[in-house]
């Protein structure tokens, strides 16, 4: 870590933690689309996510996305210590906890608190303010409807984008039917609009030592739990116990494997758009599928 970063994590820290916090150490840590450190010093860590400067907007909107989920009381996130910017970087201090993943014998746990942070419900689907799905905007303006909400807050930004960056062709016209057609795959749903994690892959859900389920890097908004449930079943998934024990707790609807195709196409497009081609062939995959089922 930079010194002139360090001294400026130093000084928002020791803000909101005491004049006793020193940065004496700076341990690069994994995860996310951000450069992450462990600093502090043998007497108290933090967990630290860096950016560019421009990032700033990024980091305060993930402020009110944990402070949100936090006050909910369903669901542990990371304490919020404080967020700045050097000349250079933008940064959020967080609360240090030594994490593990999720195991089977978690997973009863862990599905009891998603299903309720996800009986929060609100009044529109969407959010009091824009935010962020990894790098990418979300607009998140309230609708009372949600094929419309998804279709045009969601599916069409990531296809407009993609199309930008010239992913054209079959991926761009089973794009326009899913769009044009969406409200077929709620013709029997209407579902509340949820409290939703937002981001829920099996890297951004974990538990302390204590088996305490704990949630990060949120995406935050109003919208079907289906979509969180969906997004956790890409990219490896979660132990099959978590899904049983989830739809006991909250069973899901009719439909549900179609919706899922269509939920999680919102973050292949978004993989694609932020990593690029090696993503195009499972959003293709995926858009055509929905493509197809539209026809019948």
């Amino acid at each position: 870590m930079e010194a002139s970063l360090a001294a400026a994590v130093e000084e928002a820290a020791r803000g909101a933690l005491g004049t006793a916090f020193r940065v004496t150490s700076a341990e690069p840590a994994s995860g996310g689309t951000h450069r992450n450190w462990i600093v502090g010093s043998a007497a108290r860590r933090v967990f630290v996510k860096t950016g560019a400067a421009t990032n700033l907007a990024l980091f305060d909107a993930e402020v009110d996305a944990l402070s949100a989920i936090a006050a909910t009381g369903a669901i542990r996130t990371p304490a919020i210590v404080a967020s700045g910017a050097s000349e250079a970087h933008a940064f959020l201090i967080l609360e240090h906890l030594p994490l593990r993943p999720m195991q089977a014998a978690d997973a009863p746990r862990c599905a009891a608190a998603l299903a309720q942070l996800h009986s929060t419900v609100g009044e529109h689907y969407g959010w009091r303010r824009n935010n962020f799905i990894g790098q990418s905007p979300q607009d998140n303006s309230p609708r009372a409807d949600w094929p419309a909400f998804f279709a045009h807050q969601r599916l069409a930004p990531q296809f407009a984008e993609a199309a930008r960056r010239g992913y054209r062709g079959d991926l761009q016209n089973h794009g326009e039917r899913i769009i044009d057609k969406i409200g077929a795959f709620f013709l029997e749903r209407r579902p509340e609009p949820a409290l939703l994690h937002g981001d829920l892959w099996a890297g951004n859900i974990a538990v302390t030592a204590e088996g305490e389920p704990v949630v990060f890097d949120p995406a935050t908004y109003f919208g079907d739990r289906e979509a969180d449930f969906a997004m956790s079943e890409l990219f490896g998934g979660l132990p099959e116990r978590f899904y049983l024990s989830y739809m006991q707790a909250a069973p899901l609807a009719e439909g549900y494997p179609q919706r899922r195709t269509l939920y999680n196409l919102y973050h292949m497009l978004n993989h694609l758009n932020l990593f690029g081609a090696s993503y195009l062939r499972q959003a293709e995959r995926m858009a055509r599928e929905l493509s197809e089922y539209l026809r019948r």
